[in-house]
């Protein structure tokens, strides 16, 4: 690994590069080509390159060939609990074990589930369960436009969900009132190898902001998972979201890289990601650590 790093630090450097090979590669739910590979960003002038399934897919796989192939600096996010890549980050993925005895009877949470079906009582609920590889630009667009916007999610990482999930299932919870208007649209990716449904994303109306529709779409997606037989629902990073925990019973380390050449300039800004996100002793460093302590309660 050490030798790849080297080699990839080294390419990094270079002002030019060979014509992005059209070879698709795979590896378990991705596919890409050296020029699909990539997503361009920023932090404030400064450039620097996440994966195409980083914005909207739960845990990112990779290889020495996808690393060398990929632009640097390179950030990467959530790759898999038991891969031997990567080191937990300033953050966490907050879980529900919807099967937890006390998790729905805790007094808090139930009278607080009991208020939001309340507030969503005679509205319209749909549940679809869709076959990914039926999902087009178009339909993600439909669902969650607003969202991407507001957010910046590019085209690429749009692109990358629908390659994520080609050979998975995704769950779509739409709520509408008496009168067609759409209130929420709630979008997960259902990962039966893990017993996990992974919230990806949510696009709600802020003309009901009043009705609490980001909570309400958590329950839904939550209840959805306790129904069907799945052992967890995964909300996604809750550092920035404090509202997340009143749902999350468990937590578990974001594990990611970052690969950035020693004299980079987001090595010298202090609010670049590589400080904000990532302990410094992680810069750079592949492998995982096997003695690392992790905190949990930080994030409970």
């Amino acid at each position: 690994m050490m030798a790849l790093l080297e080699s990839s630090l080294q390419g990094a450097a270079l002002e030019t590069r060979p014509a992005p090979s059209q070879t698709t590669f795979r590896l378990k739910h991705q596919s890409w080509s050296e020029k699909s590979l990539c997503v361009r960003s920023l932090h404030a002038k400064t450039v620097y390159y996440t994966t195409r399934w980083d914005a909207l897919c739960p845990y990112v796989d990779v290889s020495e060939q996808l690393l060398a192939m990929a632009k640097k600096p390179l950030l990467i996010y959530a790759l898999p609990p038991e891969s031997d890549w990567g080191n937990p980050i300033r953050d966490a993925y907050g879980l529900v074990n919807v099967g937890a005895l006390d998790y729905w009877a805790d007094c808090r949470r139930a009278r607080k589930f009991k208020e939001l079906r309340n507030k969503h009582r005679g509205h319209i609920h749909h549940v679809e369960v869709i076959d990914g590889s039926t999902i087009s630009r178009e339909l993600m667009m439909s669902w969650g436009g607003r969202h991407f916007a507001r957010y910046g999610v590019t085209p690429q990482e749009i692109d990358g969900f629908i390659d994520y999930v080609g050979n998975l299932k995704v769950l779509v919870l739409r709520v509408e009132t008496a009168a067609g208007l759409n209130i929420l649209t709630d979008v997960s990716i259902l990962l039966p190898e893990r017993g996990q449904v992974y919230g990806s994303f949510c696009q709600w109306n802020p003309a009901f902001s009043n009705l609490s529709p980001g909570l309400y779409a958590c329950l839904l997606a939550a209840q959805w998972t306790l129904d069907n037989g799945y052992e967890t629902y995964n909300l996604g990073p809750v550092g920035d979201y404090p509202y997340k925990r009143l749902f999350v019973n468990r937590v578990e380390p974001i594990y990611s890289l970052a690969i950035c050449p020693a004299d980079h300039p987001l090595t010298q800004d202090r609010t670049s990601p590589l400080f904000t996100d990532f302990e410094r002793r992680d810069w750079n460093r592949l492998e995982r650590s096997k003695r690392r302590r992790w905190d949990a309660q930080r994030y409970l």
